[in-house]
């Protein structure tokens, strides 16, 4: 019979506790997944600040900004029809265009208040607009009534400059018959208003206070209203930049947190599995009769204690295989 020596076999362990290391695997997963969380969460915020922004303020301030330019010109128009017919209720209708004409201002001011300048500069105007037409109210009040052949007249040409428009209204776009319909309304105003101050040098100066007053409105409005649009396509052009950068961003980020996620779960279990591998094929030596078995062990955790029992185990049994072989 030939005698063969059983092979020593060595089981290297750094001892760790199971509990612990599915403790950190699990916190690991969770924590490759706190950035792209905080990307989402930023990126929405942001999103819904800017579209936040052109729904409450941008596009507003640019819609009242072009209504303030209307109820402008309606005071104008009701202006105009009181001097030419002495209608006490076109006092009435020019004094609420006003009131809301500030309403509308009160509102944008509210809302951007970085604009406080312009606001304050329309305010003066519709101030020194108001204080003109009061003065010329009061004076029409005590001189005589206008010529009415000569009003007649300027209707009648106003009349056909309207129809002149209208003809053309199928050759033109909206925006030109807009401007055109706004200047034959500017022509018959500044005409009714010549035919009064040729009675009074006082209602003279107040009508041009009141010109040079609403043209400074309806320019400052305008000017207030392109603002206004230009900040919406601005808040646009944000938008859409911040959507591309949160594609761009996301994938990336994506992409990285799958990569450590797969390298996490070869790792990891790799790490738990080893051991208890080595102490697999220990007992496997052990059941084969070899039980030369070397155990360096280091450190503390279930693992140990496993790798403790086991060689305790082996040491008993090999105790008695040698006993029983002595008997023998």
């Amino acid at each position: 019979m030939i005698w063969r020596s059983p092979r020593s076999f060595i089981v290297l362990l750094r001892g760790f506790s199971l509990r612990r290391r599915v403790a950190v695997s699990l916190a690991l997963v969770r924590l490759i997944l706190v950035p792209v969380i905080f990307l989402a969460v930023y990126y929405l915020f942001a999103m819904a600040s800017i579209v936040d922004r052109i729904v409450s303020v941008d596009a507003p301030v640019a819609t009242n900004a072009e209504r303030a330019s209307i109820e402008m010109l309606d005071a104008r128009r009701a202006e105009a029809n009181y001097f030419l017919l002495h209608d006490p209720d076109d006092i009435a209708r020019n004094r609420e265009s006003l009131r809301q004409l500030e309403q509308t201002i009160q509102t944008c001011r509210a809302l951007q208040p970085e604009e406080t300048p312009t606001f304050d500069d329309l305010e003066e105007q519709i101030s020194i607009y108001r204080l003109s037409f009061n003065h010329a109210v009061d004076r029409l009040g005590e001189s005589n009534l206008p010529p009415v052949e000569s009003l007649r007249q300027v209707v009648r040409t106003y009349q056909k400059d309207l129809d002149e428009v209208l003809s053309k209204s199928s050759h033109e776009s909206r925006t030109q018959m807009i401007e055109m319909l706004r200047a034959r309304i500017e022509s018959f105003d500044a005409e009714v208003s010549a035919k009064m101050e040729e009675n009074d040098p006082q209602i003279r100066q107040a009508s041009r206070e009141m010109a040079s007053a609403s043209q400074r409105v309806v320019m400052l409005a305008t000017d207030l209203e392109s603002r206004g649009w230009q900040r919406v396509q601005r808040d646009h052009q944000r938008a859409r930049g911040l959507l591309f950068r949160a594609e761009v961003v996301g994938g990336i980020v994506s992409a990285i947190t799958l990569l450590v996620s797969i390298w996490i779960s070869f790792t990891l279990p790799r790490q738990v599995v080893k051991p208890l591998t080595d102490l697999k094929e220990a007992v496997d030596h052990a059941s084969a009769g070899n039980y030369e078995i070397m155990f360096d062990v280091k450190g503390e955790g279930e693992v140990v204690d496993l790798a403790a029992s086991i060689r305790n185990l082996l040491a008993h049994v090999r105790e008695k295989h040698d006993n029983g072989g002595t008997k023998t």
